[in-house]
């Protein structure tokens, strides 16, 4: 019997509402399927064990350990090299280089107020380069800069500033989520900061957003086992919030289709 390793952390910081769905389809499937913490006492998969990246969702607080273990793992989805490249996002700035709209992002943290007030920005989110969920995630106004300069300095990390998209609070952030190929569905996702929960509904997927998603992931997607693709309408265009290809939440209770899609395509892979 195959052997399929769904690669999780000792302590999840919340639930995983994927995992049971897939772990039970899997089965069905005919797949001998465990969970494997890469944080747990006994890491290592077996040498024909096939790893699924899902709910790895602590990896930002030592994400060097993370990576050697990724990179020390034989067969692993996503591979390692895209895992390796997703983990910072940092990957914005390429991806902006070419040709991609982004939310309007600073990397430079040293003087929030200054930077909100040369780039003309009312209110920002202030969040990790390395995070996951909404980990030390912020929004601030603009005469909140002293706050936000001092959490800033609280966390101890590289941190970012994006410009606030109000549509937000509209029109709403969609995420794509692509499986083996092509755009499986979407849904809208409320705001959400840190300790905070997140509301998701299923909505359509307009043709633009998928062309969108289609061109954000062109580079990379013969390599990929799923992506999702966060996105927001800012003033009539579409821009890229995030690119996550290392353990997102793809949102199978929403949409059974996409388990089907998605556990169909692993088994394929462990032949």
């Amino acid at each position: 019997m195959s052997t399929i390793a769904l690669a999780t952390c000792a302590k999840l910081p919340e639930p995983d509402d994927d995992e049971e769905l897939l772990v039970q389809r899997l089965r069905l499937g005919g797949a001998n399927v465990r969970m494997l913490a890469w944080d747990g006492p006994s890491p290592t998969p077996g040498p024909d064990e096939l790893v699924v990246v899902r709910s790895t969702w602590n990896y930002f607080d030592n994400v060097e350990a993370f990576l050697a273990w990724v990179d020390a793992v034989p067969r692993i989805m996503n591979p390692a090299a895209v895992i390796r490249e997703n983990v910072r996002k940092t990957y914005l700035r390429d991806l902006e280089a070419r040709g991609i709209p982004i939310v309007p992002t600073a990397w430079e943290t040293d003087d929030v107020e200054a930077t909100m007030r040369s780039r003309g920005w009312d209110r920002v989110v202030i969040k990790p380069v390395v995070s996951a969920g909404s980990f030390a995630t912020r929004r601030f106004e603009r005469a909140e800069a002293k706050e936000a300069q001092d959490f800033v300095a609280e966390t101890g990390r590289p941190m970012m500033i994006q410009r606030w998209a109000p549509a937000v609070e509209t029109s709403g952030e969609r995420a794509l989520v692509w499986i083996d190929g092509e755009v499986s569905h979407a849904v809208r996702k409320s705001p959400r900061f840190s300790s905070g929960h997140e509301a998701v509904t299923t909505v359509p997927v307009a043709d633009d957003e998928r062309a969108f998603a289609a061109k954000v992931l062109a580079p990379l997607a013969s390599q990929l086992l799923y992506a999702r693709i966060d996105m927001i309408r800012d003033e009539g265009e579409l821009r890229l919030m995030e690119l996550e290809l290392v353990e997102p939440s793809l949102f199978l209770k929403q949409h059974p289709p996409a388990l089907e899609r998605f556990a169909s395509t692993i088994l394929r892979t462990i032949g």
